[in-house]
């Protein structure tokens, strides 16, 4: 029996339902809908709806667990907030009609523990790829769990993702040591999915961030180039990426650094990661590390990120060392 069955079953109903309420803003959404945070990256009500479903959910579940989250309510409960905080509750409202304001930005404000490297946690991003969600393109729901800085369970909605039966919606769980799975977003039929297989990187393909900023271009055609790749890209935003790798769309991912100082996020690559790993697939830093979970909010002791299908992990790491001295 899965050692995480109860963990398992919760993060998938909370990713499904925080899924649902973004599907429902998209639907609708408005200008008001939509703010800035202070390094001038989006964030909208479903951002914030969604982190509020789900560590309501986890509240209810785990109520001793704390989680490491994306998103702070201190813009919501602003006098400027105000309109964007009335839909906030508006939609959360919607899949939870008994709860009330005060509750709904206390769960918001439930995100806010340091991490570290002892101990379990959950590590949250209400909506990983918010331009893509914006422009109704690729964007995840990415909510993993870490105990002693290892990552053992993730969960990857993904809403616009296709399906293999040629819908939109898939779901990608993974439990440490048992494998990844696929599912739609309203059949819960579980199927395995593996990374490719593939050796020689002339018949691999890439998979990159649409945004530039979040990963330099220029020195992923010069990394293809060396390795011989000649497929374009697969660009998309998001975990969304960690799942293609996952299920053999792609074989390499990079996210190299456009800047020294930058340090990702944990829950920009918690879930993904483990989905990969549990494929097949392989996951570290440029260097060829692997991304260490313990430092806190950041992966403070890594430089981007490359996924892989496992068998090309080395050719691209060396590939890398050779573009980027």
């Amino acid at each position: 029996m899965s050692t995480y069955a109860r963990e398992r079953a919760a993060a998938i109903e909370a990713v499904l339902e925080a899924c649902r309420l973004c599907e429902a803003v998209r639907a609708e959404i408005v200008d008001e809908d939509t703010a800035a945070k202070k390094d001038r990256s989006p964030v909208t009500v479903a951002d914030y709806g969604a982190q509020a479903l789900v560590n309501l959910a986890l509240a209810h579940a785990f109520p001793d667990d704390p989680i490491v989250a994306e998103e702070e309510a201190g813009a919501l409960q602003a006098d400027d907030g105000a309109a964007l905080r009335d839909r906030v509750v508006h939609y959360v409202r919607g899949a939870r009609p008994d709860m009330g304001e005060p509750a709904i930005l206390s769960a918001i404000g439930r995100g806010g523990h340091p991490g570290g490297a002892a101990g379990r946690f959950w590590t949250l991003d209400p909506i990983d790829g918010t331009k893509g969600f914006l422009r109704a393109d690729q964007y995840a729901v990415a909510l993993a769990l870490i105990e002693d800085g290892r990552v053992v369970l993730g969960v990857l909605g993904c809403p616009s993702l296709p399906t293999a039966a040629g819908g939109r919606g898939c779901l990608f769980v993974a439990e440490r040591g048992r494998g990844a799975v696929q599912r739609t977003l309203d059949d819960p039929a579980e199927h395995p999915v593996h990374a490719t297989s593939i050796a020689d990187p002339a018949s691999a393909s890439f998979c990159e961030s649409v945004e530039s900023g979040h990963s330099s271009h220029d020195h992923a055609a010069q990394i293809a180039r060396v390795l011989g790749v000649t497929a374009p890209p697969l660009r998309m935003d998001s975990q969304c990426k960690y799942a293609a790798i996952a299920r053999g769309d792609a074989s390499i991912y990079l996210r190299l650094p456009t800047r020294a100082d930058y340090q990702e996020r944990i829950w920009d690559h918690a879930a993904g990661l483990i989905v990969v790993e549990e494929a097949g697939g392989r996951v570290s830093d440029i260097h060829g590390e692997p991304l260490d979970f313990s430092r806190g909010r950041t992966l403070a002791r890594n430089k981007g990120v490359v996924a892989s299908n496992g068998a090309l992990h080395d050719r691209v790491i060396s590939a890398i060392r050779q573009v980027l001295a």
